[in-house]
């Protein structure tokens, strides 16, 4: 019932929304489509219950708007989303750099050298895939010392609102290049045990919306106007 895509132990809301979600990455859903509720249930061949539900948990995550009587509109990005997006993701990993500093410090700077320059060797052969996945490796080096899994879920539902909606092919190098750069620079301050100025770099520079408005605009080419 679901054209071939496997089926697991999961519920059933929660492979519904993993489709969903995995539609949304290929392109097969893009923002600003429209879904009805009842021919994606006849489409998939499960009752309206687990799909709404599905469909209320992207709600809550910024994917969709859910309209009685009207459908479901999937969101496009808009530029105030980005903007809130890198507050509240520059806010909380600076919050984990904090209170994590310590063993950051001790245990992980040579493991965030190597992610960068993994990230730097798939920016000289154009490999996008290999250099988004290094860069999440990246972050998640200090994110994941949080045991606090709502902070670690916000931030990683945060990045995927932004890169994964759909994943482009492409990349703006000059960008890449430069948050390679950025990452150089706050593991140069974590290696020199400054707490506080790593935090705020990560904060105030690599996760700032003006700092990287002009990177943000050629990247995201088709963004729309505020809402």
């Amino acid at each position: 019932m679901f054209d071939g895509e496997s089926i697991s132990v999961k519920s059933l809301r929660e492979q519904v929304y993993e489709l969903l979600r995995n539609r949304m990455e290929k392109g097969n859903i893009r923002p600003g489509d429209y879904l009805n509720l009842n021919e994606l249930s006849e489409s998939l061949g499960i009752s309206r219950t687990p799909l709404r539900e599905a469909l209320i948990q992207l709600q809550v995550e910024g994917f969709v708007t859910i309209y009685p009587r009207r459908g479901i509109l999937v969101n496009p990005l808009t530029q105030d989303d980005i903007r809130y997006a890198y507050q509240i993701v520059g806010a909380l990993e600076a919050s984990v750099i904090l209170r994590n500093f310590d063993i950051l410090y001790r245990e992980k700077t040579d493991q965030m050298y190597m992610e960068n320059s993994l990230m730097r060797d798939a920016l000289e052969r154009d490999d996008f895939n290999t250099f988004y996945s290094h860069n999440l490796r990246f972050h998640n080096i200090y994110l994941l010392l949080t045991p606090n899994q709502r902070l670690i879920d916000t931030v990683l539902k945060l990045k995927s609102r932004l890169y994964d909606f759909p994943r482009r092919e492409g990349f703006v190098k000059e960008w890449e290049m430069v948050s390679t750069g950025e990452h150089e620079k706050f593991t140069d301050l974590v290696a020199e045990g400054k707490r506080e100025e790593a935090a705020a770099y990560i904060r105030d520079i690599h996760w700032s919306f003006n700092n990287q408005a002009n990177y943000i605009k050629e990247y995201y080419k088709e963004l729309e106007k505020n809402r």
